[in-house]
């Protein structure tokens, strides 16, 4: 991987120092999908100032190129330009950065993890880390104060779970951060306690900010140096873009920096945090002079996550009490819905549980005074849209609310979401075909670093809806799965209607940008399997290669 990021870099310093690219590029030596359906497959492209000029037959793509520079795949295959629908870019880099417990099997190997990580980087500095998820540990519960003080007590730790919904610190971060017993539970979120009342370490969705705040902020050198990590990384797994949300302004203006150094190398499409909105809800979405950086609305949260319980849903849960938390207040929502209406920014809102998407759908509704095709023409979002009720689904069709979803959730949820939900509410659980068919506008993206952020993974888990071993489990509504063109569809053309960039990006229609993910096996054929053990071997945005495995 270093090897390749190596190799990522040097072809954005070569963009960076201005290198005008002399001649068409002549793609060949692979299945190229368009995503045209007047011509799905062709033998070549040729790309001409960054814009798709003809893609067909190889014999007549050499007569159209003028000098050109020949890209022979020898046997990889490429697509229209895989975009990640909903990313937090930051995060995904600073995942990279700090200590990553992703992939942990058991309370015991966190811990292990930890102490070693503050051997490894001595101080009194908090210890920060993200990644773990407990659904499937042999332990089978969250992991506690006592378990991080037992390795770890000289130093503030604070470990974020992977769905970033809930955290655990230990007893020096939460005496840091004066939680007690007697700290009450702020309005949306809960501090879980132990038998004797005491807080166990656990924080839930609102009431982690009861330690974050206490967090010192990353420095302006480590707020670049993650988001280079960030966009490198992407690149290097194939990502032509990435729709980036809950971004902070100062985010927004290191990738504005990087494209004017021209060191940025895929499209960044963000979706503010409330607190960093500024003047998008008077004035609307924006672009940089590159284009490669634009503001395009709001992200707010209606409700947590199904692992952490914090999913509002209609009734209890079935495996412990509450119906899930409410995480902004409904007039919070309802005045800023007012001010995007106007503005024509979009909104983005995270509703995972079935109340939850009904409460954003009744919201939208209200905000457009029962207008459907003024909220249709609107194009806003619901992130997730995870867990819906039956008689909800429909509604996204109707009120042209786009579900903006990641497949590999339900590879990932099907160890707890039984458990949680019920077999009658699974249902409407993770409904990518019911959704689909009935005629909702869809867009597949990863929620790294929630998830991994890799578009092989998220395409397997479309199409299979197994998990990387191949286990699926009982009754793991494989109906829902989708078919390789729709996957296809939903990663690229669904991608770009979702920022209202479907008239230059989505497909190589001759004339539209020239962004190509090109990757080692091809999707539409090969084995199950195969497809989540794949990688990519190069990326094109607008017609210049921005990584290529050599």
């Amino acid at each position: 991987m270093r090897r390749q990021l190596a190799c990522l870099a040097a072809v954005a310093s070569l963009a960076a120092a201005g290198a005008a690219q002399a001649a068409d590029l002549l793609i060949f030596g692979g299945p190229i999908y368009t995503g045209v359906d007047s011509a799905p497959k062709v033998e070549a492209l040729v790309v001409r100032d960054g814009k798709v000029a003809f893609a067909g037959a190889l014999a007549q793509a050499r007569k159209t190129a003028a000098k050109p520079q020949a890209i022979d795949l020898k046997g990889a295959a490429a697509y229209p330009g895989f975009v990640d629908a909903h990313g937090h870019l930051m995060g995904i880099g600073f995942r990279e950065m700090t200590l990553n417990l992703e992939g942990t099997l058991s309370i015991a190997e966190m811990t292990a993890k930890v102490k070693a990580w503050s051997l490894a980087h001595p101080g009194p500095e908090v210890l920060s880390g993200r990644g773990w998820i407990e659904t499937h540990y042999p332990e089978k519960r969250f992991p506690t104060r006592a378990d991080l003080d037992a390795v770890v007590s000289d130093r503030p730790v604070v470990l974020t779970r992977a769905d970033g919904h809930a955290l655990v610190a230990n007893s020096r971060m939460l005496a840091l951060a004066g939680v007690t017993r007697d700290t009450p539970d702020p309005a949306g979120g809960q501090i879980l306690r132990d038998a004797a009342g005491e807080p166990t370490g656990m924080l839930i969705d609102n009431a982690k900010a009861l330690v974050t705040s206490k967090v010192p902020p990353p420095s302006p050198a480590q707020m670049r140096e993650a988001a280079r990590r960030a966009v490198d990384l992407y690149a290097s797994r194939g990502w032509t873009g990435i729709h980036s949300v809950s971004v902070a302004a100062a985010d927004v203006a290191i990738l504005k920096d990087m494209a004017a150094a021209g060191t940025l190398p895929i499209r960044v499409d963000n979706f503010m945090d409330l607190a960093s909105a500024g003047d998008l809800l008077t004035t609307g979405p924006s672009a940089d002079p590159t284009g490669l950086v634009r503001i395009d609305g709001i992200k707010m949260y209606m409700d947590g996550a199904l692992g952490s319980r914090g999913a509002a849903l209609l009734a209890p849960y079935d495996d412990a009490p509450g119906t899930g938390l409410l995480l902004t207040p409904a007039d919070v929502i309802a005045r800023t819905l007012a001010a995007a209406r106007k503005s024509h920014a979009q909104i983005a809102i995270h509703a995972i549980g079935d109340r939850g998407n009904r409460l954003v759908l009744d919201a939208f509704e209200t905000a457009f005074d029962g207008d459907p095709a003024a909220l249709r023409a609107a194009r806003w979002r619901i992130e997730h849209a995870q867990v819906i009720s039956p008689t909800d689904i429909p509604r996204f069709a109707d009120d042209g609310v786009i579900a903006s979803m990641q497949p590999s959730h339900a590879i990932g949820d099907l160890y707890f979401a039984p458990a949680r939900l019920g077999a009658a509410r699974l249902k409407g659980a993770y409904a990518w075909h019911d959704l689909l068919t009935s005629g909702a506008p869809m867009a597949i993206g990863t929620d790294a670093p929630v998830e991994k952020g890799d578009p092989l993974v998220e395409f397997y888990a479309a199409t299979y809806r197994h998990d990387l071993k191949g286990y699926a489990g009982p009754d793991w509504g494989l109906d829902e799965v989708l078919t390789r063109p729709q996957a296809l569809a939903l990663i690229t053309r669904g991608a770009a209607y979702a920022v209202f960039r479907e008239k230059d990006l989505g497909d190589l229609s001759v004339g539209k940008a020239a962004d190509l993910s090109v990757f080692s096996v091809d999707l539409m054929t090969a084995p199950f399997p195969e497809i989540a053990k794949a990688h990519a071997v190069m990326t094109i945005v607008g017609g210049k290669v921005v990584y290529r495995v050599h």
